[in-house]
């Protein structure tokens, strides 16, 4: 083999992989991501959707038997008031993350790779955090009077809401983030909306996404404003990545409860939320791929490997904190911070905190292996534990701070009941079943966004 081969062979290797199949023309676009909501889905679609559905059922019952007969139906005891119930919130809050990152952060740097997987980055965030409404709404018990007691509405008996709690600062700061991510999403699908409108031969779905699209018309005007709005609301999400879930480590953060007393606490969860947030992403775009094979062409290799290649980067984050809490309470001195920590690793709950460690910590690590980042059945499996690492990262925070207190006569375990792991276990069907019914019914794929990519893939296809 030449010298000059061999340059150009090693040019070629090292040539960047094209985002989208070079091959595909803007018809073809349009085609393929129109395809799965025109035709009649897949069999494998319909085989998740129905197990995601009837998971969600479970939940469901679940839901309804504890809002019957109220919180008592779960394993909550007088020393451990929190348990799965806020450890689902947080970590649903959490999942949301990813979906505002990708769409905005790296809107505004300019990141080509985010677009074919923006969509559904964003869908997801709206989801998880509908799922994660659900807990702090079933935790207080007796719903049917929540809006008289805890709405902050004008009345007679001078009856407010602790504006200084973290408690409410969580309910402005999730309400408005999932408006701005709801609206950033949807103004995003007003032009594919009205892509679906004019290929559509059915009466009623057209009358549909007519109503759905706005009046969207596609000109130079049109698109003026429409930049303009995204632009302007990927401004306003960016800082709200930082803020939301800094807010909600505030619930722990602004206690004196030993193992929650601790500054560490909002970047350390906002690390961690981007953590998990980008292996859920990754994990429905891998579900996604299989369900519907006409979306293969877009979610590529390259898309996944740099979202790995961020796991990576916030797993050492955590891993990072981790320490640093250890380091924390024994630097400080107190004797009682010193235990919290001394238990959650060698304690009765030991079993999950070193299951955290290793799903969150050393599992990850796995990603410095490029052949491990394009091997899409590794990376399922490890952003699955991934996943299982970060709820159980919420759960070692809340109980195992909770479960032994200031006086030994208080302490005790806690054991969730069936009731509890049905409704985590339901959260999962919910989410999943929205997300594969936004599948059906909507572009996931932001056509507009991939088209403007299309030259850079043929380019870069013609220098290798």
């Amino acid at each position: 083999m030449s010298s000059t081969e061999v340059v150009l062979r090693n040019a070629a290797s090292l040539a960047k992989e094209p985002l989208i199949d070079p091959s595909k023309s803007y018809a073809d676009v349009t085609n393929d991501v129109c395809d799965p909501v025109e035709r009649f889905p897949t069999k494998l679609w319909f085989k998740a959707f129905m197990v995601a559905n009837i998971v969600m059922f479970i939940g469901l019952f679940c839901m309804g038997l504890t809002i019957a007969t109220g919180i008592g139906q779960w394993g909550l005891n007088r020393t451990v008031g929190w348990a799965f119930d806020i450890t689902n919130f947080v970590f649903w809050i959490g999942i949301g993350h990813a979906g505002t990152l990708i769409s905005a952060i790296l809107f505004l740097f300019r990141q080509k790779w985010r677009t074919s997987i923006n969509r559904s980055a964003e869908a997801m965030t709206i989801f998880a955090v509908m799922t994660a409404a659900i807990f702090p709404l079933l935790h207080t018990g007796r719903q049917w009077l929540a809006a008289f007691w805890l709405f902050p509405y004008p009345n007679s008996r001078d009856l407010w809401v602790n504006f200084r709690s973290p408690l409410l600062w969580d309910v402005f700061a999730v309400s408005t983030y999932f408006t701005i991510s709801l609206v950033f999403w949807y103004i995003g699908l007003i032009p594919d909306i009205a892509s679906v409108r004019d290929r559509a031969k059915n009466k009623i779905r057209k009358t549909i996404y007519t109503i759905l699209s706005l009046g969207w018309t596609g000109s130079a005007r049109a698109w003026n404003h429409y930049e303009t709005a995204y632009m302007l609301l990927a401004g306003l999400s960016t800082p709200l990545v930082l803020s939301v879930h800094s807010i909600v480590s505030f619930d722990f953060a602004v206690s004196i409860l030993p193992g929650w007393h601790t500054t560490i606490f909002p970047p350390y969860f906002v690390a961690g939320a981007i953590f998990s947030g980008f292996a859920m992403v990754i994990t429905l775009l891998l579900i996604a791929r299989e369900v519907l094979p006409q979306l293969k062409s877009y979610i590529r290799h390259v898309h996944l490997e740099n979202m790995c290649k961020v796991i990576m980067l916030t797993g050492l984050m955590v891993g990072y904190a981790y320490g640093t809490e250890f380091f924390v309470a024994w630097y400080s001195g107190n004797e009682y911070e010193r235990f919290v920590f001394i238990n959650r690793a060698f304690g009765p709950y030991g079993w999950s905190y070193w299951t955290m460690v290793t799903c969150n910590v050393l599992i990850p690590q796995l990603f410095w292996s490029k052949s491990i980042r394009r091997n899409l059945k590794a990376m399922f499996v490890i952003t699955i534990f991934v996943n299982i690492g970060m709820w159980f990262e919420r759960f070692v925070i809340i109980v195992t701070s909770l479960h032994r207190d200031f006086l030994p006569s208080s302490w005790s375990m806690f054991t969730p009941t069936w009731v509890e792991i049905g409704i985590m276990v339901g959260s999962f069907g919910l989410f999943f079943t929205l997300f594969l019914a936004f599948c059906r019914v909507l572009p996931m794929i932001a056509m507009a966004e991939v088209k403007s990519v299309i030259h850079g893939a043929k380019h870069e296809e013609a220098h290798k």
